[in-house]
C-alpha cells in the first residue's frame, strides 16, 4: 500500500485519485492506496512534525511506501524537498519514501493541460492552457478565469474530478513537478519490489504541449 501525506482537503480526495491512475498506467493492479494523513503546511518544513507525520504513515496497515505531498508556493522546490526528503526517509527507514512539491501549486498542472477538463465541472469549452503553468502565483484563479462567468473553483469539489481526467503526457511534457511526481511514483514501487518497466511511459515524453490547447 502507497501511504499518501497531503496538505489540502481538496489533496485528500485527489491524491488517491491520482495514485490509481498512475498505478494503471503502470499496470499495477494489486497495489492499495491508503487514506490520506492531512497535515497543516507548517507540518512539512519543520523536522519533528514532519518526522511525526512520517511515524503515523509507517503504523498504517500494510504500508509499503510512503508519498508525502504538498504545495511549494514561493519555497524553491529543489532545495525544500531535498531537505525534507532527508528527514523523512531517515524516519522511513526500510520503507521507501519519496517527498513531491507541486510548483507552485497542485492546480497547476490542471492549468498545463486544460483541453483534456474542458466541459468538466464549468471549464468552458474554448479555455486554453496557460502556457508557464507552474509560473503564475495563483492557479487556483487562472483555473476560475477559464471557467463559465459566475463560476468558482473548489478545492474539494473539483479537484479529484480534474485529477481523474487530467491528460498524464501533457502534464508530464510540461510541469517540471510533474515529472518530479512521476519518477517518484516509479521509485516508491521499485522501493516496494514492483517492476515496471518501463516507467515513465516513453509516450509521455513525447507529447507535444499543442495537444494541450488543441480542440
Amino acid at each position: 500500500m502507497i501511504q499518501p501525506i497531503v496538505e489540502g482537503h481538496g489533496e485528500v480526495k485527489a491524491v488517491p485519485v491520482l495514485l490509481r491512475r498512475l498505478l494503471a498506467e503502470a499496470q499495477v493492479y494489486d497495489f492499495q492506496v491508503g487514506n490520506p494523513i492531512r497535515r497543516k503546511r507548517s507540518q512539512f518544513v519543520q523536522e519533528e512534525p514532519l518526522r511525526q507525520s512520517v511515524r503515523i504513515a509507517r503504523l498504517q496497515k500494510d504500508c509499503r511506501a510512503i508519498l508525502i505531498l504538498f504545495d511549494s508556493d514561493d519555497d524553491c522546490p529543489k532545495e525544500l524537498a531535498s531537505q525534507i526528503e532527508e528527514w523523512a526517509t531517515e524516519e522511513a527507514g526500510e520503507i521507501p519514501c519519496c517527498v513531491v512539491m507541486a510548483h507552485r501549486e497542485y492546480e497547476a498542472w490542471f492549468l498545463a493541460s486544460i483541453a483534456s477538463l474542458r466541459g468538466e465541472r464549468g471549464i468552458r469549452r474554448d479555455a486554453e492552457s496557460h502556457p508557464e503553468p507552474e509560473r503564475p502565483r495563483n492557479a487556483k484563479h487562472q483555473l476560475e478565469s477559464r471557467m463559465h462567468s459566475g463560476l468558482s473553483y473548489s478545492e474539494t469539489a473539483d479537484q479529484a474530478a480534474f485529477t481523474a481526467r487530467l491528460d498524464f503526457a501533457v502534464a508530464y511534457s510540461r510541469c517540471r513537478s510533474f515529472r518530479k511526481m512521476a519518477t517518484a511514483f516509479g521509485r516508491l514501487l521499485e522501493g516496494a519490489g514492483m517492476a515496471i518497466d518501463p516507467w515513465p511511459p516513453p509516450s509521455w515524453g513525447m507529447a507535444d504541449s499543442s495537444r494541450s490547447s488543441a480542440p
